[in-house]
């Protein structure tokens, strides 16, 4: 029954709603990834001198993170979205191929198999940073082809992985694992099982790609293969059409930075605009846009569909810190928005990312935890104490499970959500996200916040992180508590209390 207080339903709405759709059906696929694995480190720090060696930065390295990278990263935007990976892949025999392999293994979804090629060394690219700013890449890579043995192997594989999946992905980082005719062989291979098969492109030779369901170049790559101008939407039409009748492909999907994406198909053409709310890094982006691209295809979306909520997707992770990855509930976010402070309840991971996007921007970030069970003045006065002394302030509340281990089976606690939308109902709280375990030192360790706040009952020594937010750099502040009311004197003694 319809509501008739309600404002109309417009034409716009009804799209967002069938895009939603579609955007839930991503996690009913499974897509086959072979191609360039890699390994993405980053090592973040402070650069405030300058080496007496040579008039370069001396940057004190205060963490380090390590990330899959290049097709590997592919597979991880297939995770996000919920859908299965198949991975083939080669690594060295080396440390970093180690790492990469315990990183694959770990994500859930994923069955990799990535082959070790001895003497062969593992890509790397590591990144060093300080203050939000990228001051040098250093890359160890080996792109020379591989063994005719392992690859072989790897063909043999990928073959009988594309019988379980539904779509593949060839992600070519010219790193050795596509090169020659191995691309040939796999979209051979991949119509003889009648499968679909997309190409995200290296290089200016796409006859290696010739006979693919879609290839994937950006406008400076379209541009350079056809010797065609492609700016205009007509220019990237034609030139679009040009490579997809030389080179026997059915569509082309082409990257336009701030213009956004432009499907082409011998006969149709679509145009999206960019996504992007706020661009911060754009690595990674393409990888994104070939796993939600693949997804909606192995969901058997229609094509421009899959495109849009790809164009979608690209525009959630090029706001993001590093390669990071679109997730199904944020593309859903991004299609329907949520309304009022329902946008301040985060998931621990989109909190993380949020902190490091606040750091980014050289915002102070703050960060507390506690129950925070029924809320009254003692909580706002310490909330508002620590608002005060950051730029943006974090909020954790025990989980469900997690409150009722503690208080040992006594005064049933409310539900997580209604704390929650408590919480985010306040001006002094940026942000409010669930703490699922007993501690909240991994979560601390993991958004680093340059300010941790508990009330002025902790002592200095009992106040969990606290150690850890001083070693990098950051403050602890105890909150002073408001005098507790005669008839409250109890429940008022600290946000951790209730």
């Amino acid at each position: 029954m319809t509501d008739p207080l309600a404002p109309p339903r417009t034409s716009q709405d009804d799209a967002a709603a069938e895009l939603a759709d579609a955007a839930r059906r991503l996690s009913r696929s499974s897509v086959l990834v072979v191609g360039d694995a890699m390994l993405d480190r980053y090592f973040y720090g402070e650069a405030t001198r300058i080496s007496q060696e040579a008039p370069v930065p001396v940057l004190c390295l205060q963490r380090e993170l390590s990330l899959p990278g290049g097709a590997a990263n592919v597979v991880r935007n297939i995770t996000a979205v919920g859908a299965a990976a198949a991975f083939v892949a080669v690594v060295g025999d080396d440390l970093a191929g180690s790492d990469l392999t315990t990183l694959v293994g770990r994500q859930s979804g994923v069955e990799p198999w990535l082959l070790v090629q001895g003497g062969r060394v593992t890509t790397v690219k590591t990144r060093f940073l300080a203050h939000g700013q990228h001051l040098l890449r250093a890359d160890t890579e080996d792109p020379g082809p591989l063994h005719p043995k392992i690859a072989e192997r790897l063909l043999r594989i990928a073959t009988d992985a594309m019988t379980a999946t539904s779509v593949t992905i060839l992600s070519d980082y010219s790193k050795g694992v596509l090169a020659g005719d191995m691309p040939a062989k796999l979209i051979e291979a991949a119509r003889q099982a009648g499968r679909p098969i997309i190409v995200d492109p290296r290089g200016t030779d796409y006859a290696h790609y010739a006979g693919a369901d879609v290839i994937m170049p950006n406008r400076r790559e379209l541009a350079t293969v056809t010797g065609m101008a492609a700016e205009t939407d007509d220019e990237i039409e034609r030139s679009a059409r040009h490579m997809l009748a030389a080179f026997n492909i059915g569509a082309a999907l082409i990257t336009r930075s701030e213009h956004g994406m432009s499907l082409v198909t011998l006969t149709e053409a679509w145009h999206f605009p960019a996504e992007a709310l706020d661009v911060h890094d754009v690595s990674g982006a393409g990888d994104t846009v070939a796993a939600v691209l693949a997804a909606g295809m192995a969901a058997r979306l229609p094509l421009p569909i899959a495109a849009r909520l790809a164009n979608v997707a690209a525009g959630i992770v090029v706001g993001k810190v590093g390669t990071a990855v679109a997730r199904q509930d944020e593309i859903l976010a991004r299609l329907v928005p949520v309304a009022g402070n329902k946008a301040k309840i985060a998931t621990r991971e989109a909190a993380i990312e949020q902190a490091e996007r606040w750091r980014r921007r050289g915002w102070r970030v703050g960060f507390t935890n506690g129950r925070f069970d029924r809320l009254h003045q003692g909580h706002i006065h310490l909330l508002e104490q620590a608002r005060g002394a950051c730029d943006r302030l974090i909020v954790a509340i025990d989980g469900d499970a997690t409150g009722r281990a503690r208080r040992n089976g006594a005064r049933h606690m409310r539900p997580e959500g209604d704390r929650a939308a408590d919480l985010a109902a306040l001006s002094a709280v940026d942000l409010v996200c669930v703490l699922e375990e007993d501690s909240p030192l991994s979560l601390i360790a993991a958004l680093r916040p340059d300010l941790l706040v508990k009330g002025s009952d902790h002592a200095a020594a009992d106040i969990v992180g606290a150690d850890m937010v001083t070693g990098w750099g950051g403050t602890v502040l105890r909150a002073e508590l408001l005098p507790p009311s005669a008839h409250a004197r109890a429940a008022l003694a600290s946000p951790g209390a209730e």
